[in-house]
């Protein structure tokens, strides 16, 4: 009987995570990597589908253990070193899953990001955790940073993409060496032993033997150099062409990143359930599997649709303001994944549009419509917190 309760326990809750992880593949962080690209006439909208679905899955799976371990662990401390109970699991899931299932079909603008965390924080406070000040700090200093960070970047990538100061043939190659240079020093997970972290850069420097900051700064250098000249080599045979080919390189790299960044918003509550360490039910990997299969599925049953809206406000972009928009989201994606902070991806992309639309003259932003945004994602955080909250006293008082 208690094997059955247990059984039916997890059942639950991973149909709920797999709701979550699908709601994400088919949202923002499944639609937007690649509309630039379909904008630009730089590849098909099944095709942008497909791929967006296949990189947000080796995202998960790659680089999606921090945000995971913070949203299952590290929002909420227990005195006696525990962790959510099943019952607090579940109703974290589910408070956050059909609070997403509202704004879905109802077309509410309901942040994941913030919904998961106001979920989890809820319950884990009403069994009697303290709150996590030092990740809270953290996370509200990422939050409040992404709108001025992302815009400040994107405005200044257009004004430079726009204006003559520097030569297009130059500048282009140029961000594309930044990018690389950012690559080599992402961490993967199979680029270290065991559930460990490491980048190209550090893997490389330690099968060397050369374990310095110099050999790394090489390293990066070198990778840098490589991609720039081989878009500066694309753009000389034609501008056009490669630019369009830069803007589906940088959507594979920002679709990465939503997987990496994002999957934990669906698997963190249930990781409690599977246990943590050397004791976990399955490894990490396997946890993280699950989660980027929601994903990959979301991606290719709702995201063509969506890249297919998003395209045509990003065709009036170009491919200019796009390089612009999703530069930063990629840098801002990837700083997210690093401290394992639970970010909104709707929110990275929408202030790097705002910036480059600002450099290109017509960033007029409606106040109000801002506003209301803002609302619904403050909205989102405490209507979960106390849903949550409130749910799980009354459900933990019937047991």
């Amino acid at each position: 009987m208690v094997a059955t309760s247990v059984l039916a326990t997890l059942v639950v809750a991973s149909v709920a995570s797999l709701f979550m992880a699908w709601a994400i593949g088919a949202g923002s962080s499944g639609s937007t990597p690649f509309a630039p690209a379909v904008g630009a006439n730089a590849i098909s909208v099944m095709r942008a589908g497909f791929f967006v679905g296949i990189l947000g899955l080796a995202g998960a799976v790659l680089q999606g253990a921090n945000v995971t371990e913070t949203v299952g662990s590290g929002l909420v401390l227990f005195p006696d070193g525990g962790s959510l109970s099943a019952v607090a699991s579940i109703v974290a899931l589910i408070t956050a899953a059909v609070l997403v299932a509202i704004g879905i079909f109802t077309g509410y603008p309901i942040a994941t990001a913030f919904t998961v965390t106001g979920a989890v924080v809820g319950v884990g406070l009403a069994m009697g955790g303290q709150p996590a000040m030092a990740k809270y700090t953290q996370i509200a200093a990422l939050w409040v940073a992404v709108p001025f960070v992302g815009s400040g970047m994107s405005f200044g990538l257009a004004w430079s993409l726009r204006h003559d100061r520097v030569p297009e043939r130059l500048l282009v190659p140029g961000l594309a060496g930044l990018v690389g240079a950012v690559l080599a020093n992402i961490e993967f997970v199979l680029l270290a032993p065991g559930d460990e972290q490491a980048s190209v850069a550090r893997a490389v420097t330690r099968e060397l033997g050369t374990a310095t900051t110099p050999t790394m700064v090489a390293i990066t250098l070198v990778v840098g150099v490589v991609a720039a000249g081989l878009l500066y080599r694309d753009v000389a045979a034609d501008e056009a062409a490669g630019q369009r080919h830069f803007l589906l390189v940088l959507g594979g790299l920002v679709a990465f990143s939503a997987g990496g960044s994002q999957v934990g918003l669906a698997l963190g509550p249930l990781l409690p359930l599977l246990g943590q360490g050397p004791t976990a039910a399955i490894p990490i990997t396997g946890v993280l599997l699950f989660g980027g299969f929601g994903l990959l599925i979301g991606s290719w049953t709702g995201a063509p649709r969506m890249i297919k809206t998003l395209s045509q406000d990003y065709s009036s972009l170009g491919p200019r303001r796009s390089i612009a928009a999703l530069i930063p989201s990629f840098v801002v994606a990837q700083t997210a994944v690093f401290f394992g902070i639970p970010v909104s991806f709707n929110e990275i992309i929408v202030s790097a549009i705002i910036g480059s639309g600002a450099a290109a003259g017509d960033g007029e932003v409606s106040g109000a419509k801002m506003g209301k945004t803002v609302l619904a994602w403050i909205g989102s955080l405490v209507l979960a917190f106390a849903l949550s909250f409130g749910v799980f006293l009354a459900v933990d008082g019937l047991l």
